[in-house]
């Protein structure tokens, strides 16, 4: 180690309920849902049909219509967040040096939306098998190659240091904030744009998910659909949205006065190498992430504050997560306060992380733990204290936000409050 850590100095979100962390923040404090039936296409024909949209037009958010024109709806909500994020960060982007600026995005499934929506039009509606190519956008290109978005945000504020794209499913929004941790730690950058965006809210995703019935059938009450925890949840929410953070370097940060929201103390991921989609109930892997991040950040279990969980309102997911934090935490997992902020604004795929992750930096800020929303009957597997509905006064110094994603991705980030490990 040499002596470098990252701070949080910008927090930028686009999440169902309002776009903006301002909105975002007062949606999860009040504990009120944004799931509602799917409304940007007829859903009757699936099994699952609700989910977390936003409300957003992309030039009300400040986006040009070329922007908007070439770009899909994931790489708008990136553009926009990522404004946010760095407009509050205060930084003056003329006196960076920009060699020293870096991007790190995380995204699932890319350009879900604008694929499908081209692949219908070359085919006619998938009647045609020879599909006419003078019909696709002659952006379809940035659709195809998902580093465009990367792209798009280092173009936009001038950075020439490194960019990439981190997809590894469910997790990509805290392993692209944990590449940019680890950027600014290993001396490749000073500041970095980190964050993760995904628009998964298409036909084709919601028959994915059906077919492993892994979303939820409760149509016909949307607004209490997504239930973490609770002995009655049958699969998740589908979602969507973005938050990316400005990471800075600590003594950069400080030079310039900056506020800082969090420091990140720590950051792993593991695999399970298990099953594709299956979890094992120990929580083995997600414990040993959390265990790593814990060993980065100095800590021991009953420093942890907070737990920002994944919980996404599986049957599998939440007994998982729920092993692995009494396997990481001991007897403090029964002491610390468990919340998932998936039964607001659903299950966002690759961007979810992220947006945990800015929902811990304001968690911090303010001292409010979010709660559970819809959480009404315990599961005697899940017996845990996950804050149900109503959001609770806390002092937190030290933040754990999970992730667990398809393929056996299992990550684990520390956030710290401002001074707290000197």
């Amino acid at each position: 180690m040499n002596g470098r850590s990252s701070v949080i100095t910008g927090v930028g979100v686009v999440a169902p309920g309002g776009t903006g962390r301002k909105e975002f923040w007062e949606l999860l404090t009040s504990g009120r849902t944004a799931t509602r039936r799917i409304s940007f296409f007829d859903p009757d024909q699936f099994r699952s049909q609700v989910a977390a949209e936003c409300d957003f037009d992309p030039l009300a958010a400040g986006l040009t219509r070329q922007e908007a024109g070439r770009s899909d709806r994931f790489t708008q909500f990136a553009l926009v967040s990522a404004s946010e994020a760095v407009a509050d960060s205060g930084l003056e982007l003329d006196s960076l040096d920009h060699d020293r600026l870096a991007v790190a995005m995380g995204s699932a499934v890319g350009a879900t939306t604008r694929l499908e929506d081209e692949y219908k039009l070359v085919s006619d509606s998938g009647r045609e098998w020879l599909v006419d190519p003078r019909y696709a956008t002659r952006f379809l290109y940035e659709a195809l190659v998902p580093s465009s978005m990367a792209a798009e945000v280092a173009v936009r504020f001038g950075a020439h240091g490194p960019a990439a794209v981190i997809s590894t499913g469910c997790t990509s929004g805290i392993d692209a904030i944990g590449y940019g941790h680890q950027l600014i730690e290993d001396g490749d950058a000073d500041v970095v744009i980190a964050g993760a965006t995904d628009a998964p809210i298409s036909p084709i995703t919601m028959a994915c998910f059906d077919a492993i019935r892994a979303t939820t059938a409760r149509n016909d009450d949307p607004e209490h659909a997504s239930r973490p925890f609770d002995a009655t949840r049958d699969g998740f929410v589908m979602g969507e949205g973005s938050a990316v953070l400005v990471l800075e370097e600590a003594g950069h940060a400080a030079r310039r006065g900056a506020h800082v929201y969090a420091e990140i103390a720590g950051y792993a991921n593991r695999c399970n190498a298990f099953h594709m989609t299956g979890l094992r109930p120990d929580g083995i892997e997600m414990a040993a992430a959390i265990e790593e991040a814990m060993r980065q950040a100095r800590c021991n279990p009953e420093d942890v504050s907070y737990v920002n969980a994944h919980g996404s309102g599986t049957k599998q997911n939440d007994v998982h997560e729920t092993a692995a934090f009494k396997r990481s935490l001991g007897d403090h997992a029964y002491r610390v306060p468990v919340s998932s902020i998936k039964s607001m604004v659903g299950h966002s795929l690759g961007a979810i992380g992220s947006i945990e992750v800015a929902a811990c930096a304001l968690a911090i800020e303010d001292g409010v733990v979010p709660p559970t929303a819809n959480y009404e009957e315990p599961d005697p597997l899940c017996d845990l204290d996950y804050v149900p509905k109503t959001a609770r006064a806390e002092s937190l110094d030290v933040v754990l936000s999970v992730g667990s994603g398809f393929g056996g991705f299992q990550s684990a980030i520390l956030l710290a409050r401002p001074g707290w490990s000197s």
